[in-house]
């Protein structure tokens, strides 16, 4: 159940699965922070003692489509789960 992008077709799923996927990305948030936080004080440290520019611009890059990523796919999930809610209780 995978579109183009790699990523999951959340209507595709049943409800007790969607209900797993949230529970899933939501233990997911605290490690995906500290990997982009890791990633941030790398750039932090790389511009400020080499006074690089590039490595921190495609670092700050990819904290921002990992970031991205993350939450899109979990306000995926939870309006996914929302709608069929709705659509039971309607």
């Amino acid at each position: 159940m995978a579109n183009s992008a790699g990523n999951k077709d959340f209507t595709q799923m049943a409800l007790d699965k969607l209900v797993a996927e949230e529970q899933k990305l939501r233990s997911q948030r605290i490690p995906t922070a500290v990997f982009v936080g890791f990633l941030a004080g790398i750039a932090v440290y790389a511009a400020a003692t080499k006074g690089a520019i590039l490595l921190p611009i495609i670092l700050v890059v990819a904290v921002y489509i990992i970031g991205r990523n993350a939450s899109k796919k979990l306000k995926q999930v939870r309006d996914e789960i929302a709608r069929r809610t709705d659509e039971a209780n309607g």
